[in-house]
């Protein structure tokens, strides 16, 4: 059976992963992470896109990326950094062969709560993983720059975290105190599910309105009660 063709949307985020493949390692030293870092700073001049939230893990990453103006951005942008970081290792550790996954997931999200959800469920990955005991013990990720610790000129924020408060301390401490409170029990499951099997996450009007726009049916289970604040 032919594999579905990869669409998107222009203005609607994405939460995108992307494996090394075989599960491989794609990060070797503290110098990998900072050069695929510039790599995505390098990607969004090229192919617009807006960077929400990102994690870089030893084997895979987590981006949350809304294209911007062409739907083709978003899978131009990706092209375009893996290719990329994809040189520099072989080069700079001299390997040869595959070093990604044939395809990353992708699943729309909704420009609501659910899009704070994401963003939580991406920054919590090295918590999940035990590599770190709290979020921002670790380096290669949006959630520092989100509570003040670190600046990473390329990120954007979100309609939803911009709400947070009138000024940027204040949208910082209610990140902060939101990201560690109690997560509802389907939370992560649902968010999970909907990136491996490249569904969209959100309201059933959001969902719908995706169904639409691709011309495509999700088979699609109730996202459950919408994420708390």
């Amino acid at each position: 059976m032919a594999r579905q063709a990869r669409q998107a949307i222009a203005n609607i985020p994405y939460h995108i992963i992307h494996r090394g493949n075989n599960h491989q390692t794609i990060f070797f030293s503290k110098n990998d992470y900072q050069s695929f870092i510039h790599l995505l700073q390098l990607g969004k001049e090229k192919y617009p896109c807006k960077i929400y939230s990102f994690i870089l893990m030893t084997n895979h990453i987590h981006l949350l990326l809304e294209p911007v103006q062409e739907d083709q951005n978003l899978a131009k942008f990706m092209k375009h950094v893996t290719q990329r970081y994809a040189q520099y290792v072989n080069k700079r550790h001299q390997r040869t062969g595959t070093l990604w996954e044939g395809r990353f997931k992708s699943s729309a999200i909704s420009s609501d709560y659910y899009l704070l959800a994401c963003s939580r469920y991406i920054e919590m990955n090295a918590v999940r993983a035990g590599i770190v005991k709290l979020p921002e013990q670790y380096d290669f990720s949006s959630y520092k720059a989100k509570i003040g610790l670190k600046r990473f000129n390329f990120l954007d924020y979100d309609p939803v975290y911009l709400r947070l408060g009138g000024t940027e301390s204040e949208r910082q401490k209610k990140y902060q105190k939101w990201f560690l409170e109690s997560i509802s029990g389907n939370e992560w499951d649902m968010i999970r599910e909907a990136i491996q099997r490249n569904w969209p996450y959100g309201n059933e009007e959001f969902q719908g309105g995706i169904e639409s726009a691709l011309g495509r049916k999700f088979e699609i289970k109730k996202a459950g009660r919408k994420p708390k604040m």
